[in-house]
């Protein structure tokens, strides 16, 4: 198989992902925290590694700011939950995730927040200005993705990052479609929280994800229950992470995403960025001459997405024959991102999505450029 979906999740994962998950389940797994006994006090290790790993992959200086969440979706509903409040002012784009769209509007439903929505151009594509001129006395915060889940365009987070007074306003960054491709540096960039999957380009398995909170930001938990700590009180404790990490965390999943970031860190973030933008490059030009194709995305500013629509054929339809015929995976339809398709112009039927990873190659690249003209000829026969 041709594996084209990585923005919902990479595969394959590295090798050393899966060694490691087997071996700490089949010798370890016992809770983190939760006992004084060799494996309990491995477990424990085990994630404060991982912790350092992270806080040194995005550049923040304590480990004990992430916390860890089964996935970005909950990082995100901390970050936005935990943060706003009635009367507050938030600035997104319309290239955000239901992951942030849903929040915000049942927040907007509950609390009576007021909401905000920079519009991109044809292509998605975000003025940092244009954020800046929403920017209200009452604005506490702005959210935004790295990159659009849809078509791969890169916002400009590192200088939205850099024009907000953060003693009044906070930024909250989706970092699902950049982590593990793109260098995010949560101190050059002012990132107040950091929401990132584990399963998607860090190379951990699925179930993983974090939050890095700043320093001397108040966020309210999601959840209350037994972290391990404090635990003759019947109030949740107050302090980083133990706060945000109620319940038995994803031990073994936590491990195999410590492995596939030191996979990127050893491989070298730059190195793999470069190769996508080798792939993407081949991918663009190829499909870019088919007749009947149009393309929602661009070569340049992107982080490793091809959008497109092939005149005739519905997208799903699309998706698939690639699937059937031909052993390609792909996405269609709408990618949990409606207002990035109203964006772009593809809101009636969604579109068909490529998402390269570091493990595909140009072979593939070209046998899918040919198997997708011969897709679009066979519409026009």
């Amino acid at each position: 198989m041709v594996y084209l979906d990585n923005a919902a999740t990479s595969f394959p994962k590295p090798d050393i992902v899966y060694e490691k998950v087997y071996e700490f389940m089949k010798y370890n797994c016992a809770n983190p925290g939760r006992g004084g006994y060799k494996m309990a006090i491995e477990s424990g290790h085990e994630v404060m590694t991982a912790r350092r790993i992270i806080a040194e992959f995005f550049n923040f200086v304590k480990p004990l700011c992430v916390c860890f969440t089964k996935n970005a979706t909950e990082a995100l509903n901390i970050g936005l939950k935990g943060v706003l409040r009635t009367g507050d002012h938030v600035i997104t784009t319309s290239m955000e995730h239901n992951s942030v769209i849903r929040p915000l509007f049942e927040l907007r439903k509950n609390t009576g927040i007021e909401i905000t929505i920079v519009k991109g151009d044809a292509y998605g594509n975000i003025s940092a200005d244009d954020i800046a001129k929403n920017i209200r006395r009452n604005t506490r915060l702005i959210v935004c993705t790295v990159s659009s889940n849809v078509n791969g365009t890169i916002m400009p987070f590192t200088e939205i990052g850099n024009l907000i007074d953060h003693e009044r306003t906070y930024f909250l960054l989706d970092a699902s479609q950049g982590a593990g491709t793109l260098r995010i540096d949560v101190q050059k960039g002012k990132i107040d929280m950091l929401a990132f999957p584990g399963h998607k380009y860090l190379l951990g398995p699925q179930g993983t994800g974090g939050l890095y909170i700043r320093e001397g930001v108040s966020v309210r938990p999601l959840l209350y229950g037994g972290t391990g700590s404090n635990s003759k009180m019947v109030f949740q404790p107050g302090f980083m992470p133990d706060s945000f990490e109620s319940g038995t965390l994803n031990t073994p999943g936590i491990v195999g995403l410590r492995y596939g970031i030191e996979f990127i860190i050893n491989k070298g973030i730059e190195n793999i960025t470069s190769y996508k933008q080798l792939l993407l490059k081949r991918l663009y030009e190829g499909l870019i001459g088919i007749k009947g194709l149009k393309l929602y995305s661009k070569a340049e500013n992107n982080s490793g997405i091809i959008a497109f629509n092939i005149d005739g054929i519905d997208p799903v339809q699309v998706s698939e024959t690639l699937d059937r015929k031909f052993d390609i995976a792909s996405r269609a339809g709408y990618h949990c991102a409606p207002l990035a398709h109203k964006t772009l112009g593809t809101h009636r039927d969604g579109s068909v999505r490529l998402s390269l990873g570091c493990f595909n190659t140009l072979d593939e690249i070209d046998y899918t450029v040919e198997c997708i003209e011969k897709t679009a000829l066979y519409s026009r026969i």
